[in-house]
């Protein structure tokens, strides 16, 4: 197929109706309302089941009953809206069912804006609700890798019985890129075998979260950290930009990382050996090839759209086995190159005369 000019929202959404999903419930929210404008169109006309909950707690509650019975079921919100399904994200991995998120984010805390933002990040990937498990997260930069994503993020959520979350923001979901959208995949003839469907013929199966008793929680519990372990052991996913030689990486995520690449090229040309890790995976996260990063560079730069969450878990990950800084900007309001151009002359300034104090930089 060939390309065409698409916008992230839209993108997201068309990618997901072909990837196979078979029902959408959702409420509307900026800056992704235009997802669930196009699927209020298209789903119906592809005779799917659409439908607009009264509120982002009643959605994930319809999400969860149709993916209890084998249904491939999404939906979409930005993050004050995120927040009220969280209770529902926690049923679903305790139930162990398949379902797609997506999550525009916007500026925050509280009703914020509507500006792109990254400050879901801790919500996201620190569990998405109460108990003990973690969601994959995929973290697009461009409108084609949402497209690609969506798809991955159906085939995931498949593969592991698993919640997985699409975490763009406003930025890529309101952007407009040339981009290719993938083949209608032909419709599923049966349900899996796990699903509610009727037991007539067949024992009946349970799905539930509800498990009284210490012993038959932990034996849930530990099924799910087994689960949790194959999936970082196989599903991390990172890309990396310009590190053949380089003595200094910037770290950034989604439309950061978009800025931070410019930014890589512009510091190149001025001889500075700078290089770009993009997690693709926030969780899970790439925690072995940042350890073997640390042990080749001297420094590393987290760029953000928050106040510097991801920061901490790459700090976590590297120890002492290099500096690693954070700079960003938060309540939407987008790094540009040239700031981050400045924290990284700065930075080398400061290596060159330890008396010089880096402005902007979190250590």
């Amino acid at each position: 197929m060939s390309k065409q000019l698409l916008k992230g929202n839209v993108a997201l959404a068309e990618a997901a109706i072909r990837a196979g999903c078979e029902a959408y419930f959702g409420y509307p929210i900026t800056p992704q309302t235009e997802l669930l404008e196009h699927m209020a169109r298209r789903m119906i006309e592809l005779n799917r089941v659409f439908l607009q909950a009264e509120s982002e707690v009643a959605a994930i509650n319809m999400v969860y009953g149709a993916a209890v019975a084998g249904t491939k079921v999404m939906t979409s919100s930005s993050s004050p809206g995120i927040s009220l399904m969280q209770e529902g994200f926690s049923y679903i991995a305790g139930s162990n069912v398949p379902v797609v998120v997506i999550d525009v984010m916007r500026g925050g805390p509280g009703l914020g804006n509507i500006q792109p933002s990254q400050s879901d990040y801790n919500q996201i990937t620190k569990s998405a609700g109460h108990g003990d498990f973690h969601p994959i997260v995929l973290a697009p930069a461009t409108v084609q890798e949402a497209i690609d994503l969506t798809v991955l993020a159906f085939d995931l959520a498949e593969t592991y019985r698993t919640l997985v979350i699409v975490a763009a923001d406003g930025a890529i979901g309101q952007m407009m890129e040339p981009a290719e959208l993938p083949p209608m995949r032909p419709k599923r003839e049966k349900r899996p075998f796990w699903a509610l469907t009727g037991a007539a013929g067949r024992p009946k199966n349970v799905i539930t979260s509800l498990y009284l008793g210490a012993d038959n929680l932990e034996a849930l519990n530990n099924q799910i950290q087994d689960k949790l372990a194959l999936i970082q052991g196989h599903e991390v996913r990172y890309d990396c930009y310009r590190m053949e030689d380089a003595d200094s990486v910037l770290v950034a995520f989604g439309t950061a990382a978009r800025v931070a690449q410019t930014a890589v090229d512009h510091l190149r040309q001025e001889g500075f050996p700078v290089g770009l890790l993009r997690p693709i995976t926030l969780w899970p996260f790439p925690e072995r090839p940042l350890r073997e990063l640390a042990q080749q560079v001297d420094t590393l730069l987290v760029v953000e759209m928050n106040a510097g969450q991801m920061f901490h878990d790459v700090k976590e990950v590297v120890g002492d086995q290099a500096e690693v800084y954070f700079t960003g900007r938060t309540g939407g309001a987008i790094p540009t190159p040239d700031e981050i151009e400045r924290v990284v002359h700065g930075l080398y300034n400061y290596y060159l005369d330890p008396d010089y104090s880096p402005v902007g930089v979190l250590a």
